[in-house]
């Protein structure tokens, strides 16, 4: 993994002006410590939050600055802190960070609690603030060890500097943080699962309402925000509304900036934070170097396995979430990834399905029975072997499954790049239907309803 911002000829440095999340980064890839983060500026935005703003004016903020959360959903943070309860008695609430980064082809999050693990404890200090909250949990994913390690030395770092912990910065406010690792499921990445299994429960998702804001973490109010979200908000108080506003290119109607990569067969696979609304193209090309030598793009992703298939025609599209919404598809984690021309698309979507039916949680019907079965008609398509009709009753799992079928967004995002696959490259499909042979029964194939 790599992590530039620099391009492929050195034009554009990093700056705290154009590069608010990663221009205190090291070129060694080595984690900023507090000293390090300190003299960088580290910290100040939080001193700022403390000593000159009120809590609602921190909210107000972020929230005129129009950052989204950067997890993928995209909703408005400000509007999401807003919700939390104004009722100065219910004195016990929590603020958790997202850090269950198991999207396929996304490692976003991964390297600014590895590189920048104080940025994030920043990030969570001024929320904290802002939202009243008294303690902090980062749900990390599991396999995560490395950013575990760094993460629990910059909380300890914090606490003798006197950043965390009781009465922080001579406020009277006290904020506890803690490092929690997850036991590896994908769904935990919903935030009211990930809640569940900081309880210790089930990692199955909540009924909404009533949501985290009103009824969270042991029952009380919670609000979830993700690494990059929160990552975002010391730059936002330290620098100002309009500074935030004027970094996103043109057009875009998201703010600020977002780390965007490109991986598959690409020249310069990596992760760069770029200004919304830059062209996919341009990350291809210009940052990415497009495809190796002897490789033709196929398709692509624009932001995670749960991300519809594009062709090389939508790279033209502008990466915010409104840009890539325009060719069909969302713009999830940001982080792309290139299909190359060797690829059979059955035997990827064969791939991808069995991902996303092996982390299923099993509550609701449609996902727990619909995804082993789009597995096991990909298969036999795969294998030659697949029926007449096939197909269609793969279409009909995609309506099926699809938002507002299921209990959360897990089986819609499993079915978006299934849907759009079948769109562009139907033939690489219908060439796995075997020709039915005399005194052979097909085999069996469930009914789907309408499809």
């Amino acid at each position: 993994m790599t992590l530039t911002s620099f391009g492929p000829a050195n034009l554009i440095k990093r700056s705290a002006e154009t590069h608010p999340l990663t221009w205190r980064l090291r070129d060694d890839g080595e984690p900023v410590w507090l000293d390090e983060y300190q003299a960088k500026d580290g910290y100040a935005a939080a001193r700022k939050a403390f000593a000159d703003m009120a809590t609602d004016d921190i909210v107000q903020t972020v929230k005129d600055a129009g950052l989204k959360g950067r997890g993928g959903a995209g909703f408005p943070t400000g509007v999401k802190w807003g919700l939390m309860p104004k009722d100065e008695s219910m004195n016990i609430r929590y603020l958790l960070c997202n850090a269950d980064e198991m999207e396929p082809n996304t490692w976003k999050d991964r390297m600014l609690m590895e590189q920048l693990p104080h940025l994030l404890i920043e990030g969570m200090l001024i929320s904290a603030r802002a939202l009243k909250t008294y303690r902090g949990y980062i749900f990390l994913r599991g396999e995560y060890t490395t950013a575990a390690v760094h993460l629990r030395r910059a909380v300890e770092e914090a606490k003798a500097a006197g950043l965390l912990g009781k009465n922080i910065l001579g406020s009277g406010f006290d904020f506890e943080l803690f490092v929690h690792t997850g036991a590896g499921r994908y769904i935990c990445g919903e935030e009211t699962a990930l809640i569940n299994s900081l309880e210790g429960r089930r990692a199955n998702p909540r009924s909404k309402p009533p949501f985290p804001a009103a009824v969270g973490v042991w029952g009380k109010p919670t609000c979830v925000n993700n690494v990059e979200t929160l990552c975002n908000v010391p730059a936002i108080i330290g620098n100002g509304v309009d500074w935030y506003k004027s970094i996103a290119r043109e057009g875009s109607e998201d703010m600020g900036t977002k780390l965007m990569g490109f991986s598959g067969k690409v020249k310069n696979p990596g992760l760069w934070e770029l200004p919304f609304g830059v062209t996919a193209r341009e990350l291809f090309e210009d940052y990415a170097g497009g495809m190796r030598d002897g490789f033709k793009l196929k398709c692509w992703q624009p932001g995670g396995a749960g991300t519809g298939f594009l062709l090389p025609e939508h790279l033209d599209a502008q990466m915010y979430a409104g840009g890539i919404a325009k060719v069909g598809t969302r713009m999830g984690t940001g982080l792309a990834m290139a299909v190359d021309d060797s690829v059979n698309m059955v035997s990827l979507l064969r791939n991808m399905e069995q991902f996303f039916a092996r982390e299923s949680c099993g509550f609701c019907t449609p996902c727990r029975d619909g995804l082993p079965w789009s597995v096991k008609l990909l298969m036999a398509i795969e294998h030659g072997e697949g029926q007449p009709g096939d197909i269609e009753t793969l279409l009909g799992l995609v309506g099926f499954l699809g938002p507002g079928k299921t209990f959360c967004a897990h089986a819609p995002g499993a079915v978006e790049p299934l849907g759009s696959a079948i769109k562009y490259f139907r033939p690489e499909f219908e060439a796995g239907i075997a020709q039915a042979k005399p005194g052979v029964p097909p085999l069996a194939r469930p009914i789907v309803i309408g499809a």
